[in-house]
């Protein structure tokens, strides 16, 4: 009798269950109104872009924060290293709660708590407090990014996924090139709290469009029930499988050849080889073209080909780019070397970092939300390592970021073979 009732019981419930998520599904459609296709991307795509605007678009002010605050430049960089930080670590927290509550609740927190972290800054009068709210605006401002990889997974499989991976690479991409160009002209019109509360504008705009029309994509019945245990062994369970962490390590290492190039780039070209400011500016343009170029040219051939074929293809070109430069040194060839290589280089991330997301993304099931976590700690971890193992005490030299580059290159590729 007590069998049967409890039996009783928990169909009821079920019912219950099922007509909330039919509920939930119904209110999902009319709030998506249609948001499919390149509306959806637009809305993920901002997301994406929340590092680099909280990075970049604040660089050109650098020197205006130091006079302003009456503080020294290693602090003010800190501010920088603050974000960094964040975003890393908010990754962590970020995914995990969405594999468990959902995704649209912790994208709705995270971009409301970095609009208002973006606001505060704006208010801040010392730089010590302007770097423990930067520290916020970038622990916030990981949900968007570690969010949009996680509803592309619950949204799209296998070659699509990897199409759509390539066009937020490709927005990624051009964010950070754009940012710190924009945040000049902006410092035409106003200081560097205007910056700020331009951020907490733009927040804004996008935590609206967030309410209004990204649905729900990860249902009741799929999230992940328990504590901190689960979700730990979650973690340990996909860093267990081979394929997933063989991703993951691919793509820290591509990210890391850029990155590598990134930070030291400024120092080669201007330094090394006499580029003006604004010749350098120009070369890192075309360059992120080239980043471009390069995730559209995944997202067209990844039906063909498959994304592992398209990862160990940009790996391969990211491994020649490193060795023409290691070749300029001993025979003394300039710049018709150096920027093609360089071009090669960034163009070719866009075919790692789509079709590297898309294996590790693949392999997480369920918990796209711990996935993703996972993939962007992975990606900055690695990334991390390559600006100090350049420069190792001196400048950073086209031959020591060769090194480094060609590295993580080959590192990356021996990880991507190990993806099946």
């Amino acid at each position: 009798m007590t069998i049967g009732i409890g039996r009783l019981i928990a169909g009821l419930r079920g019912r219950q269950h099922r007509r909330r998520d039919r509920a939930c599904a119904r209110r999902d459609e009319r709030r998506a109104g249609g948001l499919r296709g390149r509306g959806l991307i637009a809305l993920l795509g901002a997301l994406s872009a929340f590092g680099p605007l909280s990075m970049d678009l604040y660089l050109p002010a650098l020197p205006l924060v130091q006079a302003e605050l009456a503080t020294g430049q290693s602090a003010v960089q800190l501010t920088l290293s603050a974000v960094v930080i964040g975003l890393a670590a908010g990754q962590l927290i970020a995914g995990p709660l969405s594999d468990r509550f959902g995704r649209r609740g912790p994208v709705l927190f995270g971009v409301g708590a970095w609009t208002l972290a973006s606001l505060l800054c704006a208010l801040s009068p010392t730089v010590q407090l302007l770097v423990a709210i930067r520290l916020l605006q970038g622990l916030s401002g990981a949900a968007g990014i570690v969010l949009a990889r996680a509803v592309v997974r619950d949204r799209y499989e296998g070659t699509e996924a990897a199409r759509m991976f390539a066009v937020l690479a490709s927005i990624a991409g051009v964010a950070p090139v754009l940012a710190p160009i924009l945040g000049g002209q902006l410092l035409r019109l106003t200081d560097w709290r205007g910056l700020f509360v331009f951020l907490g504008g733009v927040g804004l705009l996008i935590l609206l469009a967030v309410a209004r029309r990204l649905p729900e994509t990860l249902p009741f019945e799929l999230r992940v029930r328990g504590g901190l245990r689960t979700t730990l062994a979650n973690a340990r369970e996909l860093i267990g499988r081979r394929a997933f962490l063989a991703a993951v390590l691919a793509q820290g290492l591509g990210f890391g050849a850029l990155f590598t190039y990134i930070s030291s780039s400024s120092f080669v070209l201007q330094v090394g080889y006499g580029l003006s400011a604004q010749q350098f500016s120009a070369a890192f343009a075309i360059n992120a073209v080239g980043l471009v170029l390069g995730g559209q040219a995944s997202r067209l051939l990844v039906q063909r080909t498959g994304p592992r074929s398209l990862l160990l293809a940009g790996l391969t070109l990211q491994a020649l780019a490193g060795a023409a430069l290691l070749i300029t040194t001993p025979i003394g060839a300039g710049l018709l070397v150096v920027l093609p290589a360089l071009f090669i280089l960034v163009s070719a991330t866009g075919l790692v970092l789509p079709n590297a997301t898309a294996l590790a993304m693949a392999e997480s099931a369920r918990m796209a939300g711990t996935a993703s976590a996972l993939v962007g700690v992975g990606q900055f971890a690695l990334a991390g390592m390559g600006a100090p193992l350049t420069g190792l005490g001196t400048p950073a030299t086209v031959f020591s970021m060769a090194v480094v580059i060609t590295s993580f290159a080959i590192l990356g590729t021996v990880a991507a073979a190990c993806t099946e």
